[in-house]
């Protein structure tokens, strides 16, 4: 009994937003007891595509593609602010394509394996600390960057373009921001012997690459996202199953969960009246002061269930993943990679994370207001 309650502590403690959905969805189906209008809560369009495209990104990774390509550019860097400069933009930019997840899931690991063997472990914290803001800051100008674009981008109906451009002054200011920040540290000469990284077999990196162009087809409404992640999960079943294993499935039923929850609150008059009073005209602060407590990806789900202002619920949302730590659930791989390596660094860690968090909060906030009045 005691190892029955050990194991699901731990796994409470691990995937705590997935159960506090669950909770969520369970007790407003006190409210709104289930009925055959639950499935129609569901962004099934959504949920095909976040999975479609996480089985790529996992195919990729298990191709050993995002290795290969950070050992090609470190080659070149033979001093401590290229290295820096490699290692936060790789996640900067890879993370429009494969997510912020993945980025720092990949990136943050081998940043502090190349600084450990370049004798910079003394700037390993600021290294983790960029690294972390550049997924989260270059994730927000596609659909496909992280989880709550995929949806909102989804449920408004708008342009890939369209939301580009909603998004494109505050990624373009914030890498002017990082590479300014990376330029104000000292630049030393290091030496950096790669470590050896090899590709996968032909098929290992060709399957990934087809389906990636077949789930962009998905986004462009070409082809029905449920039919891309039927085929996606088949030939999984039978070509790699390893990678069907490692999809994020906590993820996808987090989001099952809240759309439950929020379509069950739609349908209880007084909290859908109060929550609508308080969010109209207010979506961006309030995505913003939400993602702080409950982060983005939820914030997403519920505010867009009473709100249809979907530029300000993107940015808000978006810019709302800077702040706190759990602002952005994907902040949270890099504090746990840096505390499995440095357990004694972890204050310090929270200390300079939110200290550079707020600034970038503050100032992307700022521009918003600025943009708002032109």
């Amino acid at each position: 009994m005691k190892k029955v309650a050990l194991a699901v502590w731990k796994f409470i403690k691990s995937e705590v937003v997935l159960c506090v959905a669950l909770l969520l969805a369970i007790v407003s189906a006190f409210f709104v007891p289930p009925n055959a209008e639950y499935l129609n809560y569901i962004d099934w369009d959504t949920l095909a595509l976040l999975f479609g495209l996480m089985a790529v990104m996992k195919g990729f990774q298990g191709a050993g593609l995002f290795d290969f390509m950070a050992n090609k550019l470190l080659g070149k860097a033979n001093t401590s602010r290229k290295l820096m400069f490699v290692l936060v933009f790789l996640p900067f930019f890879l993370s429009m394509v494969v997510t912020n997840d993945v980025s720092l899931i990949t990136f943050v690991p081998f940043g502090i394996i190349v600084f450990k063997s370049a004798g910079l472990e003394k700037r390993i914290i600021p290294l983790v600390v960029l690294q972390t803001l550049a997924a989260n800051l270059g994730s927000m100008l596609t659909p496909m960057g992280n989880p709550q674009n995929l949806y909102l981008y989804n449920a408004s109906g708008m342009s890939f373009g369209e939301l580009i451009l909603i998004m494109l002054p505050y990624v373009a200011l914030s890498g002017v921001a990082l590479a300014v920040i990376i330029c104000c540290f000292k630049s030393e000469p290091v030496e950096y012997e790669c470590r050896e990284s090899k590709l996968g077999g032909a098929f290992s990196l060709t399957w990934p690459a087809v389906f990636f162009v077949v789930c962009l087809l998905g986004l462009f409404d070409v082809i029905p996202p449920l039919i891309i992640a039927a085929v996606v999960l088949v030939f999984l079943l039978i070509a790699d199953r390893k990678s069907l294993a490692k999809v994020d499935y906590s993820l996808l039923l987090t989001f099952v969960a809240l759309f439950i929850f929020i379509g069950n609150m739609k349908n209880i008059d007084v909290f859908k009246n109060f929550l609508s009073s308080v969010i109209s005209g207010n979506e961006e602060i309030v995505a913003v002061l939400a993602s702080q407590v409950i982060s983005n990806v939820p914030a997403a789900l519920l505010l867009s269930g009473f709100s249809s202002e979907w530029q300000a619920l993107i940015v808000g949302c978006n810019l709302g993943g800077l702040g706190t730590l759990i602002a952005s659930m994907a902040s949270l791989i890099s504090y746990k990679s840096l505390a499995h390596e440095y357990p004694h660094k972890r204050a310090a860690y929270l200390g300079q994370f939110t200290i550079y968090n707020v600034a970038f909060l503050a100032v992307l906030v700022g521009l918003s207001y600025l943009i708002a009045l032109f």
